[in-house]
């Protein structure tokens, strides 16, 4: 069960500094990648073998331009409702500020263990000046400084010794894992109603994590496995408004612990930016990916061409990942909802499957040599040899060569596609590694 710890406090105090460098300077696995808005603000970091995702709330509400009260209120809602840790980050430099002192009165009634961390004391001398926090009645305050990074190890150090013990997940056995996320209002509750209303074959919610997200044991039709719950589903948000910007925090930890995801959109509305922000937090985490397309009763023009321009678009807007399921389905008519399952199975099945080494050389080698990577300043780089690594996450192959440095990630992408051309790896993402031979 994935901790998450939030990063809250007004604007310019240096909360996407600090992300950046909780997260940069550990080697994290964010990829500020253009193309998807609010990437920047989710994060995993690794620190004495425990790994944690980090969420700035600064850079999720919408109007961050304005200092209006109420959206830092709503982050600092956020934060407490769904973070295992608070980092409440002030500034050493301007000292208190009223906005300081509201979100304080907000944190000190939540019951979460909030962190308040004095940032911008760039030089020892300013320490001293944190003792002014006191007064938030939050706890010793701890002096860093986000930009040149002192004292960061050491706030890392706390962040770890004060997450909540991991709860084991008690599930029976190893079946794959699927997790519906989504926009608000894309129709994930009415396919979840779906799957379980028809005959109650459920057999137990497996709670034992740490908080909403439930594995629900889920058997019919010759299909075993655990659906994912997005804890929106269960606990009505206390929040009405906003919906949108709690959906994406909300699935973080049901795509942390699936295996599969089965993102829904709406037919009515096309892929909007939230869509984006869900997929690419799918990405981020390598998970196995079904896109439905969801109310497909609402379109009146079904014909094969309407079908065509739909699955183009789709594939456009979330390239270079192109090589998914796409469904058109409707979860009120039920219309191919057992379809939905069927290739969550498939694509779960896509993630532990081995292609033989020999037949691996066989087909690949000769494509290499018809296309090799470019020369690199007059070397030209030869591909020997090629292995799938034994069974991870994801399907990951090694290509050995004599100058791994230069093959660049246009070439990797050729190689992924050559191997999908050849082998069914559908909605499961690859790993490309170039090593020296």
């Amino acid at each position: 069960m994935g901790n998450i710890v939030a990063i809250v406090g007004r604007p310019n105090v240096g909360k996407s500094t600090l992300f950046n460098r909780l997260t940069g300077t550990r080697q994290a696995i964010v990829n500020e990648e253009a193309g998807t808005t609010r990437d920047r603000q989710y994060g995993k970091v690794e620190w004495t073998g425990k790994e944690f995702s980090l969420i700035d709330t600064g850079g999720w509400v919408v109007n961050s331009e304005d200092v209006f009260e109420e959206e830092i209120n709503k982050q600092v809602k956020v934060a407490i409702e769904e973070a295992d840790v608070i980092l409440f980050v002030v500034d050493v430099l301007n000292g208190i500020t009223d906005l300081d002192l509201e979100v304080a009165g907000i944190l000190r009634r939540c019951n979460r263990p909030v962190i308040v961390v004095a940032n911008k004391a760039d030089n020892y001398d300013l320490h001293p000046a944190s003792a002014e926090f006191y007064s938030f009645g939050l706890g010793d305050p701890f002096c860093i400084s986000a930009i040149n990074g002192s004292y960061t190890g050491d706030l890392l150090d706390k962040i770890v010794a004060t997450l909540p013990e991991e709860k084991v997940e008690i599930l029976e056995e190893e079946l794959p894992r699927i997790a519906v996320v989504g926009r608000p209002n894309a129709g994930k509750s009415s396919l979840i109603n779906a799957f379980i209303g028809e005959d109650r074959h459920i057999v137990t919610d497996i709670a034992g994590t740490t908080r909403d997200s439930i594995y629900t044991k889920y058997n019919k039709f010759g299909l075993n496995f655990y659906l994912v719950d997005t804890a929106g589903i269960r606990k009505k948000a206390k929040v009405n408004e906003d919906l949108e910007y709690y959906s994406v925090i909300r699935s973080i930890r049901a795509i942390e612990n699936s295996d599969v995801c089965v993102l829904m959109l709406d037919a009515t509305r096309g892929i909007e930016s939230q869509d984006m922000n869900i997929f690419s937090l799918v990405q981020k985490n390598k998970k196995g990916l079904v896109v439905c397309v969801n109310k497909w009763d609402l379109i009146e023009d079904k014909s094969q061409k309407v079908i065509e321009s739909y699955t183009m678009a789709i594939r456009e807007r979330l390239a270079p990942f192109t090589d998914f399921p796409i469904l058109f389905i409707s979860a009120m008519t039920k219309q191919r909802i057992l379809k939905v399952l069927e290739t969550a199975k498939e694509v779960y099945e896509n993630r532990s499957k081995r292609v033989p080494t020999a037949k691996l050389n066989e087909l690949m080698l000769p494509i290499i040599e018809n296309y090799p990577p470019p020369a690199w300043k007059g070397k030209y780089i030869k591909i020997k040899y090629i292995t799938q690594l034994p069974a991870g996450s994801v399907p990951s192959f090694v290509f050995f060569c004599n100058l791994p440095q230069w093959v660049k990630d246009p070439y990797k992408r050729f190689l992924e596609n050559k191997i999908r051309e050849n082998w069914d790896f559908t909605g499961t993402p690859i790993n490309i590694f170039i090593r020296e031979k």
